[in-house]
C-alpha cells in the first residue's frame, strides 16, 4: 500500500509540475506518511525527481545559448551549495529533522504563492545586467545560499532563483526558467548523489516515484490542464498548509 500511494502522490506531482510546479511539496510528505524516516524520505524525494530535471534542461535546449556566457559562472556556487546542503542534512538527526518538517513545508509553501507575482514583477523589469561584475557577484553570492537550501530540503528554489532573475534585470522568462532548470539539476544532482553515496535513498519508494511522476507528467497533465493552472496552484497551496498543519501535529 505505501508503494500505491507514493506512485499516487509522485502520478499527481508530475501532471502538476506540467503545469505550475511544486510537486515536491506532495511527494516528501507521502515518503514521511508511509513510514520513512525524514532525513530519508527528503534524500529519496530528491534522488527520484531529478530525472524530470533533466527533461527540464532539453525543454528549454533552444533558449539556453542566448544567455550571457556569465549566467554560467552560477553553476560553480550551485554546485558548492549543493553539496553543503546535502552535507548539512546527513548531519542533521532526525529527531531534529523532524519538527523542521512543518517549518520548511510552510516556507516552500509561501514561496510557491509567490511564483505569480515574481512572474508580474519580471515582465516590469529592464533589461538584463548579467555582464557587469557587480551583477556576477552578488548573483554567485546568493545562488550560493540557494543551493544550501536545496541541497538541503529543495522545494521551492526555482521560485527563489526567478525571482533573483527577475530582480537583476532578466526579462525572457523562457531563458530564465532554461537557466532555473540547469542550476536546479546542478543542486540536486550534486546532493543526489551524496545522498546515494551515504545509503540514505529507499530505492523501492524511488523507483515506484520515479514511475509515478513520469506518467503523471504525460497523462495526467491533461487533466491538469483541463483543471487550469490557478485550480492547479489552490489545490498545492491547499496541500502545502495541509501538509505543514497535519505534520506539525503529528509532532
Amino acid at each position: 500500500m505505501s508503494f500505491v500511494i507514493v506512485f499516487i502522490a509522485a502520478f499527481v506531482a508530475g501532471a502538476i509540475n506540467s503545469v505550475a510546479g511544486g510537486g515536491t511539496l506532495l511527494t516528501f510528505p507521502a515518503l514521511v506518511w508511509v513510514g520513512l524516516p525524514s532525513t530519508i524520505a527528503n534524500a529519496t524525494s530528491t534522488v527520484a525527481i531529478w530525472p524530470g530535471s533533466l527533461g527540464g534542461v532539453w525543454g528549454y535546449r533552444h533558449d539556453l545559448p542566448g544567455l550571457p556566457k556569465s549566467s554560467y559562472a552560477l553553476m560553480v556556487p550551485s554546485l558548492f551549495g549543493g553539496i553543503l546542503g546535502a552535507v548539512l542534512l546527513v548531519m542533521t538527526p532526525t529527531a531534529i529533522f523532524d519538527r523542521l518538517i512543518p517549518l520548511l513545508i510552510l516556507f516552500a509553501t509561501l514561496l510557491f504563492m509567490l511564483q505569480e507575482p515574481v512572474q508580474r514583477m519580471i515582465k516590469t523589469t529592464g533589461k538584463a545586467h548579467a555582464g557587469s561584475k557587480g551583477w556576477l557577484i552578488g548573483a554567485m553570492i546568493f545562488q550560493f545560499f540557494v543551493a544550501v537550501y536545496g541541497g538541503y530540503f529543495g522545494a521551492g528554489i526555482g521560485i527563489l532563483m526567478l525571482a533573483a532573475f527577475g530582480i537583476m534585470g532578466f526579462t525572457d522568462i523562457h531563458q530564465m526558467n532554461g537557466l532555473k532548470n540547469f542550476l536546479a539539476l546542478c543542486i540536486n544532482g550534486v546532493a543526489a548523489v551524496y545522498f546515494i553515496w551515504n545509503g540514505m535513498v529507499s530505492w523501492p519508494h524511488t523507483l515506484s516515484m520515479a514511475i509515478g511522476a513520469m506518467v503523471g507528467a504525460v497523462w495526467g497533465a491533461g487533466v491538469a490542464r483541463r483543471l487550469g493552472p490557478k485550480a492547479v496552484r489552490r489545490i498545492v497551496i491547499g496541500v502545502g498548509f495541509t501538509m505543514a498543519i497535519s505534520l506539525l501535529f503529528r509532532l
